[in-house]
This record gives C-alpha cells, structure tokens and sequence, in this order.
C-alpha cells in the first residue's frame, strides 16, 4: 500500500509541476504554518510521505471525509510549498506489478 501511495503522490506531483504555468508563483512558507492552516481550512492532516532523491520531503494531506486532498513539498531547508490540491482523493489498493511486463 505504501509503495502504491508513492507512485500516486510522485505522479501527482509530477502532473502538477508540468501543468503550472510560468507565471503562477509557488504557495511557499514555514511547514508548521502550512500544515496549520490546511488542518483549520480544510481539516487536512497527513496521510502519506516519501523522500525526495534532494532530501526533500513530499507530503499529501486529506480530510477524514475524503472531500479535499493537498500535496506539499518541504525543502531540506524547511521551506514547504504547495504543489497541488484538489477534491475527491481517495486511497486506493496496491496491484502487484507484473515483473513480465
């Protein structure tokens, strides 16, 4: 289950940072704050977490009702910003992988 939440949250980001534009300027600051004001806005808490090849630290929250979801990510410097967000997240179960694909 793990591995699979992995996958969705890299592929996830990875959509995310391909579809921002130029323009639109990262959602940046202290961890603690953001992971603050997604629990009292949205009642997020984390439910999944993985570290990047750069040390940094990619987290998704969602609310217990499965209504919003948020993938942040924290540099080794501590600085979090938000990648993505969006509604309707749901965890879904691990497939094994055909090793002859």
């Amino acid at each position: 289950m793990r591995r699979m939440m992995w996958k969705v949250m890299a592929l996830g980001a990875g959509f995310a940072l391909l579809t921002t534009t130029a323009a639109a300027q990262p959602q940046c600051n202290d961890r603690k704050q953001i992971l603050d004001l997604l629990a009292k806005k949205y009642q997020e808490a984390p439910v999944a977490s993985g570290v990047t090849n750069n040390g940094g630290l990619v987290e998704v929250l969602t609310n217990a009702k499965g209504g919003t979801w948020t993938i942040i990510v924290t540099t080794p410097q501590g600085v979090s910003c938000l990648v993505a967000a969006g509604e309707g997240w749901r965890a879904m179960e691990q497939i094994a992988a055909d090793p002859e694909a």
